[in-house]
């Protein structure tokens, strides 16, 4: 879902691009990436307190990284094909 938003013509994504449209790993990663930052922190918060981008980045990474691990496990624990 994350990666079909991102790679969708005029989504303004990092994805948005043609790498992404061939479902390129990096791209998808970064889309991915900024997804989690977005909707999962308060990031648009911070940048909206205006703080500069690269130190909300920061300021949210550890977040950023706990989720996708959470996610990893999550899939990890999932049913067995």
């Amino acid at each position: 879902m994350i990666a079909e938003h991102a790679c969708r013509k005029y989504s303004g994504r990092v994805g948005r691009s043609s790498a992404a449209k061939s479902l390129d790993a990096e791209a998808v990663r970064l889309a991915v990436l900024a997804h989690v930052r977005h909707v999962e922190t308060n990031y648009d918060d911070l940048l909206a307190a205006m703080f500069e981008r690269r130190e909300a980045r920061m300021m949210v990474c550890v977040a950023v990284a706990e989720i996708l691990d959470k996610w990893q496990s999550e899939k990890m624990k999932g049913p067995l094909p």
